[in-house]
C-alpha cells in the first residue's frame, strides 16, 4: 500500500475506484466497502483507493468534542495495510478545506488529483461546504466530469449493523467482547513503556506502565483486562490494570500491565497490548494484601480465559 500525506502529494497516474470517509476503527463495515472498492479495481484494472483525513474532522469543526478514537494514525495505516488496499490518501482536515464546495472538492480533488474513475460511496454520505451534497449530486457531478457513481444501500450497510460510534461506546462500558467482534481484530494500544511507581513490584506483581502513542485515543472503562501482546515475535499474556490505583492513593489515570510467565524489563520499549476480555471494573481495597489477593483471583481468571481462547 502506497501512502501520501495529502491529495496534492498523490502521484499515481492510473485512473482509480475511490471510497472516502474517516474508516475510525477499520471495522468490519468498513472492510465490506474496501473490498468492494478492491474487487471493482481488480475487475477494471484500476487501482484502489481510501481518501480519508486527518484530524477527525470533528476534532476540528466541534472543538468541544474531545473526541477520542479508536486507532491512532499509525494504527489505522497498518489496518488499511492489511486489506489489499493500493492507495491511501491523508488529507489534512483544517477549517479551511471545510468550506470547501461540494463541486470544487470534486473536480480538484476526485478528478484532477486522484483520478477517480468510479466512486463507491454509502447511501448517507454527504460532503462539501456544510455537508450539504449528497449522493444525487455526486451522480450529478459523475456525469459531468466523467466518473461513475456505485452507492451502497442502506440495507447493505444495515446487514452490517455497525459503526464506530457502536464500538466506542462498547470500549466505554468495557465491554471488549462486543467491540473485538465488530472490530473483528482485538482493540489494542500502542504506545512506550515508561516508569511508574513500581508499587507492583512490591506485592510480587510488577507491571509495565504504558504511555499511548497518541492523545486522542480512546481507552476502555477502568478495569481490569485480559490482554495479549508480541514481545520478540512472540505471544505474551498478561492481565491490563486501567485506572488510577485508588488503593494507594492515586489520582492519575495509568494502563499498567503484569505479564504471566514473563519477567524482562520493558522500559523504554514500544508495546503494543491486544485486548481480549473483561474481568472486572475497578475496586478501592482496603489493604494491598487485598489488592494481591484480588489480583491472584484475576490471574486465575486469565489463565482459564487463555486456556479456552488458545
Amino acid at each position: 500500500m502506497q501512502e501520501y500525506s495529502s491529495a496534492q502529494a498523490y502521484q499515481n497516474p492510473k485512473p482509480s475506484v475511490v471510497t472516502i470517509g474517516t474508516f475510525d476503527g477499520v471495522h468490519i463495515g468498513h472492510k465490506a466497502i474496501l473490498n468492494r472498492v478492491i474487487d471493482s479495481a481488480k475487475a477494471n484494472h484500476l487501482t484502489s483507493l481510501l481518501l480519508t483525513f486527518f484530524p477527525h474532522p470533528r476534532m476540528v469543526l466541534q472543538k468541544g468534542s474531545n473526541l477520542k478514537l479508536i486507532n491512532s494514525l499509525e494504527e489505522k495505516k497498518e489496518l488499511l495495510a492489511r486489506t489489499g488496499l493500493e492507495q491511501l490518501v491523508i488529507h489534512p482536515f483544517t477549517q479551511d478545506f471545510s468550506r470547501m464546495t461540494a463541486e470544487t472538492f470534486v473536480q480538484e480533488l476526485l478528478v484532477n488529483r486522484l483520478h477517480a474513475k468510479k466512486v463507491i460511496i454509502g447511501y448517507d454520505h454527504r460532503f462539501g461546504r456544510n455537508r450539504t451534497a449528497n449522493i444525487d449530486d455526486l451522480r450529478t457531478f459523475g456525469i459531468r466530469y466523467g466518473f461513475e457513481v456505485e452507492e451502497i444501500s442502506a440495507q447493505e450497510l444495515d446487514e452490517v449493523a455497525v459503526s464506530s460510534t457502536k464500538i466506542r461506546k462498547a470500549l466505554e462500558a468495557g465491554d471488549i467482547t462486543t467491540a473485538n467482534t465488530y472490530l473483528d481484530y482485538p482493540f489494542m494500544i500502542s504506545g512506550k513503556v515508561i516508569k511508574g511507581k513500581e508499587i507492583g513490584r512490591t506485592i510480587n506483581y510488577p507491571t509495565a506502565n504504558l504511555k499511548p502513542e497518541a492523545p486522542y485515543k480512546l481507552i476502555p472503562k477502568n478495569g481490569v483486562y485480559v490482554v495479549q501482546a508480541y514481545i520478540e515475535k512472540k505471544r505474551v499474556y498478561g492481565i491490563t490494570s486501567i485506572g488510577t490505583n485508588p488503593t494507594v492513593g492515586g489520582t492519575q489515570q495509568t494502563i499498567e500491565t503484569y505479564f504471566l510467565d514473563f519477567t524482562k524489563d520493558l522500559y523504554h520499549q514500544p508495546l503494543r497490548i491486544e485486548f481480549l476480555t473483561h474481568i472486572r471494573d475497578e475496586e478501592t481495597f482496603n489493604s494491598l494484601d487485598l489488592l494481591k489477593e484480588a489480583i491472584a483471583k484475576d490471574e486465575r481468571f486469565a489463565r482459564e480465559f487463555i486456556a479456552t481462547y488458545e
